[in-house]
């Protein structure tokens, strides 16, 4: 089976996986905004630790109704941008696409399917390094999986062809249960995206602080309790600990959300913070450090 894909946001994460993609030989198409002329004059780079390439014919369009029918669109625009989905996604789809949304936070499945109530969805969860640095350049610091949740994807066989096609290109890729996926990835995005904006600091020096990795610790707890509270299975000590390690052995990064302040972009508070928090306490679980972490982080954006 030869899937179509469809490039909805093409920045640090739609531009590095798909460009993987395209660049294994597959058959992508970008939807472009700001670099649209750009990337059709000079291609699409990617400066990797894996391996740096370049494409030097993009399928590229500046609008998503020249775009042709995609099998499965992947979505790498940041959340606050979702509202623009109801207008970008119908162009792109046929009565058995798929849409993967890879992006952070929490309820990004459910609120999608509300305006689509037809609509295929599964979750893309990156674990990577990786920023736009320039017009159609992406640099990509470490790691690179991907892990895939299935919300509403009844066409098992295109979700196996998906993971195996990212696995052609490189990625290590995996299938996971939907909701274990997304709050074992808020165990990571809750404490160091906010705490990097809260204290305009970067991953390393939190963890080489004994008070800051302390409460870096304590913020993932409160993930790992809020997940038990709402019966998700294999969220634990344990794996807060694994994150610990792996960020110790990540380079110095600065996070999605610290990026958008960087550069005074909107940032992703009500996925990321809010909604999580409003569902662990609809289960009777507070999040009290994380609460405060979300009132510092809505006045930095009301007022920096």
């Amino acid at each position: 089976m030869r899937i179509k894909y469809g490039i909805v946001g093409c920045g640090a994460i739609g531009g590095f996986y798909g460009s993987k993609l395209a660049f294994s030989g597959k058959e992508v198409h970008f939807l472009l905004h700001r670099d649209y002329e750009f990337v059709c004059e000079n291609g699409l780079q990617v400066d990797s630790c894996d391996g740096s390439f370049h494409l030097d014919h993009v399928n590229a369009y500046a609008k998503a109704a020249d775009m042709p029918k995609c099998d499965v669109v992947l979505v790498g625009l940041k959340s606050v941008n979702n509202g623009l989905l109801g207008q970008l996604l119908p162009p792109l789809l046929h009565e058995k696409s798929v849409v993967i949304l890879i992006q952070n936070g929490i309820g990004l499945e459910e609120d999608l399917q509300q305006v689509f109530p037809k609509l295929q969805i599964a979750a893309g969860l990156a674990f990577i390094c990786s920023a736009k640095t320039a017009p159609g350049v992406v640099s990509h610091q470490c790691y690179g999986s991907i892990n895939i949740g299935n919300y509403s994807v009844e066409d098992m066989p295109l979700l196996t062809t998906v993971i195996e096609d990212f696995r052609s290109a490189g990625i290590t890729t995996n299938q996971v249960e939907y909701h274990e996926a997304r709050w074992k990835k808020a165990v990571w995005n809750m404490p160091f995206n906010g705490m990097t904006v809260a204290l305009n600091t970067q991953t390393d020096l939190l963890l080489g602080n004994p008070s800051t990795r302390q409460l870096i610790f304590d913020q993932m707890m409160e993930v790992v309790e809020a997940a038990k509270s709402l019966g998700v299975a294999h969220v634990d000590k344990a794996f807060a600990e694994n994150m610990m390690e792996t960020t110790d052995a990540m380079v110095p990064y600065s996070p999605s959300m610290k990026l958008d302040f960087d550069f005074h972009r909107p940032m992703e508070i009500d996925y990321l913070y809010t909604r999580p928090i409003h569902e662990a306490a609809k289960v009777g679980c507070a999040m009290p450090k994380l609460q405060m972490l979300e009132a510092l982080l809505r006045f930095i954006a009301q007022n920096y």
